[in-house]
């Protein structure tokens, strides 16, 4: 499987039969295409939609393009974070969701998805982004750092950022004598869980903690949303945080050590390690999730790669439901789409031979 052009990948988060309050609204739009490029009048309808805030950038593009095309549909995305899109698909709130983590082994065979007529979903990967650690730091715009390194500031045990093991990487750079400010998400995040599963894997010495979406320690600032860390780096001065690379903006940013090189964030260098990762085994047809594993990133690849997918169900008790979540998620998925979700949030593109695949996952949905 080649996604050498993961540069469409966008996230769409998800679905719910309830009206959000303070969701992200978008105007009213018609209905999706046919094959043959023409409206397609008859698909109407609202989608209300919590996710993963990493996807907001791509999701606010994503509804704008589809509602235009369609001026009948109207959909609500609002940026929860991941944890809470997928207790609300558990729950039965939501008719689909956008999560920055598939559901795992556990959970899809206890199913008990709420919002399914069955147990059995569909998750397809949908964007693909490097996951940033960012800085705010006067002087300074990049950093080189190696696993073991990034895992000591975060776990508190390097406190300054004139500490001898960031200079000996950083010969240029003039590091001040000023204390480190760790900034991490409060909420249960998949980000959070692929920053920790990259430190865990790469550096467990300096990080002897589990990957989880919940952050494992109670110092540094805790930050609602990417967007809360984000804010917290940049209202700050010795700030480091963690963040979908799409909202980094103007802060200072890491190279991370792979072999023997320091490589930069950058979609190219993200589609290589999702490039190198097989599909998890096991999982139903219309299941399809990435078994990435950092530690074994090859060279040139950039190793925290965030994978954000949709969540469906591929049976619902409303027809119209599951037409109106089958048509965005193929708008999503096309070359459209992705062009429109890398214009907007920096994602890597999907592969011709993935989309295939991930058509005929949501072919299921039903």
């Amino acid at each position: 499987m080649k996604l050498n052009r993961l540069a469409q990948l966008g996230a769409v988060a998800a679905v719910t039969a309830l009206a959000l309050t303070g969701c992200a609204a978008n105007e009213p739009n018609a209905a999706p295409a046919d094959d043959t490029g023409a409206e397609t009048p008859s698909l109407s309808g609202t989608l209300n939609a919590t996710g993963a805030s990493s996807q907001d950038a791509a999701q606010q593009a994503w509804v704008a393009a589809f509602q235009t095309a369609n001026t009948a549909t109207t959909i609500n995305y609002q940026a929860t974070g991941s944890g809470v899109g997928r207790d609300n698909f558990l729950s039965g709130g939501q008719s689909y969701i956008g999560s920055d983590r598939a559901f795992n082994d556990e959970e899809i065979a206890e199913g008990g998805f709420g919002s399914c007529a069955t147990d059995a979903i569909v998750e397809i990967p949908v964007y693909i982004s490097p996951v940033a650690i960012i800085f705010n730091l006067e002087g300074v715009d990049t950093l080189n750092l190696d696993a073991t390194t990034v895992g000591q500031i975060f776990n508190g045990d390097i406190a300054n950022w004139n500490d001898p093991a960031i200079a000996a990487d950083n010969p240029d750079a003039t590091l001040p004598d000023l204390a480190i400010s760790p900034v991490h998400r409060s909420d249960p995040s998949g980000t959070s869980e692929i920053f920790t599963d990259y430190l865990a894997a790469v550096a467990p010495d300096a990080w002897p903690h589990e990957p989880s979406d919940e952050w494992p320690l109670s110092s540094g600032e805790a930050a609602q949303g990417t967007s809360g860390v984000v804010s917290a780096v940049n209202g700050g001065a010795g700030t480091i945080g963690y963040a979908d690379a799409s909202q980094a903006g103007g802060l200072g940013t890491v190279a991370i050590k792979v072999g023997d090189e320091f490589v930069p964030y950058s979609s190219e260098a993200a589609a290589a390690l999702v490039d190198a990762s097989p599909l998890v085994e096991g999982r139903g047809a219309g299941d399809l999730v990435f078994d990435v594993d950092p530690a074994a990133a090859p060279a040139g690849s950039y190793p925290i790669a965030l994978v954000s997918y949709l969540i469906a169900c591929e049976e619902y008790e409303d027809a119209a439901a599951a037409e109106l979540v089958s048509a965005y998620f193929e708008f999503v998925v096309s070359a459209e789409g992705q062009d429109v979700a890398a214009e907007a949030a920096g994602s890597a593109p999907l592969s011709d031979s993935l989309r295939e695949q991930i058509n005929a996952a949501i072919a299921l949905i039903g």
